[in-house]
């Protein structure tokens, strides 16, 4: 662990941020901020990502969230709220699978049930043949312009440069690997932790169908769609989210 990087930060009843694929601690800058002020923020940047670029990348969702796991147990957290971004809501899904008892609120955002994702702007396999032949810069430039409405001039898109700087073709296609060989569909009827789903109307990656089928599943959830947003909404519509997600777990 002592290569990973672990943003732990406030005081308070512990929130855990699992970010997605090429994401990075950093990006939950905003939320961070937010919510620190009334809670325990903790966003590790998983193997291989971000900040934690130099370590060893997984190739699978469940190993993924064994390491979630680890470093709240490091941390001697038992209960904590939990919220995942992308394939960082595949991570979380598979928490709550593990260690659902220890879950209190669980926010799904931006995510699905199943990894092969019908409907994304192009099948995972495709993104993983554009990887190897045109490389990781111009993979990394092209793929995150897709989770702003707005592309790259959005403000914070800079969050999303800063985060792919030091990956890997082996990290970036470990992710990829992971999510396809991922299904978390089976699962949904067991989730009894109250749940909220968040996803951005304007989603190239996660369709409507995607989060809906998320909503029917999970007994105890219910879907907030953000107008005009894409993948990204917390760095969107950031004041709104977090609002909606202070309001939820408090």
């Amino acid at each position: 662990m002592s290569k990973i990087y672990i943003d732990d930060v406030g005081e308070g009843y512990p929130l855990v941020l699992v970010h997605g694929y090429l994401g990075s601690s950093e990006m939950w800058c905003n939320q961070r901020n937010f919510f620190s002020n009334f809670c325990r923020v903790i966003s590790p940047a998983l193997p291989g990502f971000g900040e934690s670029s130099g370590v060893q990348s997984l190739d699978s969702i469940n190993k993924m969230a064994k390491f979630v796991i680890n470093i709240i147990d490091e941390k001697k957290i038992d209960k904590f709220n939990l919220l995942g971004h992308s394939m960082g809501g595949m991570i979380v899904q598979e928490i709550t699978k593990i260690a659902g008892n220890r879950v209190n609120k669980l926010i799904c955002f931006a995510t699905g049930s199943i990894g092969e994702i019908p409907g994304r702007f192009e099948p995972i396999d495709e993104t993983r043949r554009k990887l190897k032949d045109d490389g990781v810069e111009i993979s990394f430039s092209r793929v995150p312009q897709k989770w702003f409405v707005k592309g790259d001039q959005d403000k914070n898109y800079y969050l999303c440069a800063n985060a792919v700087k030091n990956v890997c073709l082996e990290t970036a296609d470990n992710a990829l690997k992971a999510m396809q060989n991922w299904s978390g569909i089976d699962e949904l009827e067991n989730i009894k932790n109250q749940t909220l789903i968040v996803w951005g109307d304007k989603d190239t990656s996660y369709n409507f169908d995607q989060v809906d089928t998320l909503n029917k599943k999970i007994k105890n959830s219910r879907l907030e769609i953000f107008k005009d947003c894409s993948h990204n909404v917390h760095l969107e519509e950031p004041d709104k989210f977090n609002n909606l997600i202070k309001d939820f777990v408090n």
